[in-house]
């Protein structure tokens, strides 16, 4: 009788190493040993020759819910699922419901629940009526986070938190230890960039790109470290688009604080000059796309370690909220789960990084600052077995053809990728057969800090 239920033979790609003729065993869905060479017997066992196995992602930054009768977790998930990713933190900001207390946080675990195909942490917020309050009891309801943003989208559902409160809610969140995650674009800033746009009457690709230049996300970026400073609460940045942000990061860190940092794919794979200029509203992100220069000083700062993590800041919206030839008018973020780590592991090759940021950047990291590093993060013995197995199948990818998006449209449609998810496996179980999801709605569950757990 085998002492495992599953063992995968391969290269095993870890945060610290890569493990030629590696093996990963599995039982009850856990991870029982990592080895090399001469694989044991189990009840199901792969030799997948030169496939890689990877941890299975945790995407730091997923919008399921933001627009209203779209896409849902029954539809996030199964892109997850399709990606590689097995686990997702999804943010607070929802079209009806903003995530502040610690009741919105129940009802969303009771809506998420039943339709997740892959698992899930929460982010919680604030309502700047209420200020602080509810602070604690969300950390007893299990966030793994909190948001809020220096830029007010919505007063509602994307509202800005003026500087007095943030470092409110900063002191609030300090003695749990959780983190403050902010979204980093000076209000009145870019309000003022805007209004030069529109005055100026420019209304192509450009306008994006004009309406929020450098200096209204730096400005936030320091305010937001100075606030993590003052308060000693764990300051980071959700994405950043700038070589400079990871600069003014590192220094922080380097001064003895808690400042980390986000890279978003996108920010690793589009350009401004190319793609925006192709795809207009369809590449509108906040903050924006930035030159192909930008571009390459970030992927020196994924080799160099400046970045904390890579994420998606997944959202799908309609296509006919990303196609107006007003480049202002449409909404802002694009879909990237079912690609991200295909992405991922094309830019680290094609620039000679070592496949291991990718374990570091997209799963050690982020379970750590969540703190679901009990559970997630790693392929060691007692962590879920969350593992991803990528094969050398390069395909064009297309979402519409892929099938596991509830849009058809991407902005990386058309881009050319040379390792393909190939299986997803989620606490052992394949999720993710390399062409259809098997992870059945449910199959997911609600993961929670560890220093909440016994709260």
């Amino acid at each position: 009788m085998s002492d495992f239920d599953l063992v995968l033979k391969g290269t095993v790609v870890l945060p610290e190493r890569i493990v030629e003729g590696g093996h990963v065993a599995v039982r009850d869905g856990k991870v029982v040993h990592v080895g090399q060479r001469a694989a044991p017997a189990a009840r199901e066992r792969h030799d997948l020759g030169n496939a890689l196995i990877l941890p299975g992602a945790v995407d730091a930054q997923v919008h399921s819910l933001s627009q209203k009768n779209q896409e849902d977790f029954l539809w996030s998930t199964r892109s997850a699922a399709a990606g590689g990713v097995t686990t997702i933190v999804d943010m607070p900001y929802d079209e009806g419901n903003l995530v502040c207390s610690a009741e919105a946080l129940r009802r969303k675990i009771d809506h998420a629940g039943p339709q997740a195909r892959v698992d899930f942490a929460l982010y919680g917020t604030v309502d700047p009526e209420e200020g602080p309050a509810r602070i604690g009891e969300m950390v007893e309801a299990g966030v793994a986070a909190f948001k809020f943003s220096t830029f007010g989208t919505d007063p509602k559902r994307f509202p800005r938190i003026p500087a007095a409160l943030l470092e409110d809610c900063f002191r609030a969140i300090a003695p749990t230890g959780l983190s403050a995650g902010v979204h980093n674009e000076d209000d009145e800033a870019v309000r003022a960039a805007i209004d030069k746009v529109k005055a100026a009457g420019i209304t192509d690709y450009r306008a994006h790109g004009l309406s929020r230049p450098p200096l209204t996300e730096l400005l936030a970026t320091n305010q937001i470290y100075e606030t993590g400073a003052a308060t000693g609460c764990p300051a980071h940045v959700v994405h950043c688009s700038l070589g400079r942000g990871y600069e003014i990061a590192a220094a922080y860190r380097a001064q003895g604080y808690k400042a980390t940092i986000e890279c978003c794919i996108h920010y690793l794979t589009l350009d401004e000059e190319n793609d925006v200029r192709r795809l207009g509203g369809k590449a509108k992100i906040n903050p924006p796309i930035r030159p192909h220069a930008e571009v390459e000083k970030l992927w020196r700062h994924v080799a160099d370690g400046t970045v904390t993590m890579v994420s998606t800041d997944h959202v799908s919206w309609s296509e006919d909220r990303k196609t107006n030839p007003d480049m202002l008018a449409n909404a802002s973020g694009v879909p990237g789960l079912e690609v991200m780590v295909p992405l991922f592991v094309k830019g680290a090759l094609e620039r000679g990084i070592p496949l291991t940021r990718a374990a570091e950047l997209m799963t050690l990291n982020p379970a750590r600052h969540f703190r679901l590093d009990h559970q997630k993060g790693a392929l060691e013995p007692g962590k879920d077995a969350d593992i991803i197995v990528m094969t050398p199948e390069p395909y064009v990818y297309d979402a519409a053809e892929s099938g596991h998006n509830v849009v058809g449209w991407s902005p990386y449609n058309g881009i050319r990728l040379p390792w393909r998810v190939s299986a997803t496996y989620l606490r052992g179980r394949l999720a993710f057969d390399g062409r259809q999801v098997l992870a059945e709605p449910g199959a997911g569950q609600f993961v929670r800090p560890l220093a909440t757990l016994a709260l």
